[in-house]
């Protein structure tokens, strides 16, 4: 049986340090630093994701933008669900998985478009120009 990193509460949690890529280093290397689990809120979590990302980092961008989506409110989801899809299709694309990365930025952006036709806030987001930036960049 192959031992699990816990927390105090004895849910499965990594320690293992990570890559800028969120790919596992043997303990005891130095990765980057860890993305709090704790949701943001909003304008937090896209100025954080922005920050990670201009660092080069999509999948800790992805985190925040996961734990959004877990504790948003239940309209919200497609938002802030299709934004980390877009950082997961970004890190395949990073990791050389093309096919990986097209069927993200196609799922993510179809979230956009989903969340898009709610009329729900978008927090000073461009809905539009990020599924085009998807679109033209990676063929989603």
């Amino acid at each position: 049986m192959t031992h699990r990193d816990r927390d105090t509460e004895g849910r499965a949690r990594q320690a293992r340090p990570r890559d800028r890529l969120g790919r596992p280093l043997p303990y005891g290397a130095e990765g980057v630093e860890p993305i709090p689990e704790d949701a943001l809120p909003p304008q937090q979590t896209i100025e954080l994701a922005r920050r990670l990302l201009d660092e080069g980092r999509p999948f800790s961008a992805h985190e925040v933008f996961e734990n959004r989506w877990k504790d948003c409110p239940a309209d919200e989801r497609p938002l802030w669900q299709g934004l980390a899809q877009l950082c997961v299709g970004l890190t395949h694309h990073e990791r050389g998985n093309p096919t990986g990365a097209r069927r993200l930025y196609a799922r993510g952006a179809e979230r956009l478009t989903e969340y898009g036709a709610t009329g729900g806030p978008t927090f000073g987001l461009h809905l539009d120009a990020i599924r085009s930036c998807a679109h033209e960049r990676f063929g989603s």
